[in-house]
């Protein structure tokens, strides 16, 4: 809570204070988030593995933007994002005697966007601690700019979509995009299944994005950016420095 709070990433917790299991993470999160004090506006999330049993974490409501530029903790001159899909809830998705299923939870969806998940670890060692002590931190999540509706997004494939970033006519980036779980609706299923069992579960006007279609992507701060999502279209942001 201090380097969140300082706004600079710091050292690991104590290793006595360390999360060893899922439970003790999610413990942790939910400690901050009543600390951090402020609305919750959505989730990231992505579907359990082995080794990520559960993969979700808050997005305060303050940390996202609508409207460029939108303002950041940057340390130098880069900032790390992740091109994104992410879901509206067009209506509250309460807990019921049976699971969603996926054709549930697609029409409760009101809206998509694009987006860049802000990237923001509070550890210095960053990515390199396990992922009970990841998961604490919100899985490194600092912030989220929503972009433009994705037009008619269930009559396309959004399984692999190639990502463009370029910079003043400049490209910066090009990669082969691929969802990191196939398709954005698969996520967002399971956290909505999760949250309503836990009793916290999504409601109206809250978002969820749901993975990076081509991982972590550095841009530089203070240039206007446009990302391109093949065919379907795409945002453009600039990103500045509170600091």
């Amino acid at each position: 809570m201090t380097a969140r709070n300082r706004g600079t990433p710091g050292s690991r917790m104590p290793e006595s204070f360390r999360p060893a299991t899922i439970d003790d993470a999610l413990a942790i999160q939910r400690r901050v988030a009543d600390l951090v004090g402020s609305a919750i506006g959505g989730y990231k999330c992505s579907v359990p593995t082995e080794p990520r049993p559960v993969s979700y974490a808050p997005i305060f409501a303050p940390t996202i933007a609508r409207s460029s530029p939108m303002t950041v903790t940057a340390h130098g001159a880069m900032l790390e994002v992740e091109p994104e899909i992410a879901c509206v809830i067009g209506r509250d998705l309460m807990p019921r005697s049976t699971p969603y299923n996926e054709e549930d939870v697609r029409d409760a969806v009101c809206e998509a966007h694009f987006v860049l998940e802000v990237l923001g670890s509070r550890y210095e060692e960053f990515p390199n601690v396990p992922f009970p002590e990841n998961l604490a931190d919100s899985v490194a999540n600092a912030g989220l700019f929503v972009g433009p509706a994705v037009r008619e997004p269930w009559h396309g494939a959004l399984g692999e979509l190639p990502i463009t970033v370029t910079s003043g006519g400049k490209l910066l980036v090009t990669k082969d995009g691929r969802h990191p779980d196939g398709h954005p609706l698969r996520p967002l299923h399971w956290l909505a299944n999760y949250l309503a069992h836990n009793g916290a579960p999504l409601r109206e006007g809250m978002i969820v994005t749901t993975g990076s279609y081509c991982g972590i992507v550095e841009v530089p701060v203070g240039e206007m950016l446009t990302f391109t999502f093949g065919d379907l279209g795409g945002l453009s942001a600039t990103f500045v420095s509170a600091t």
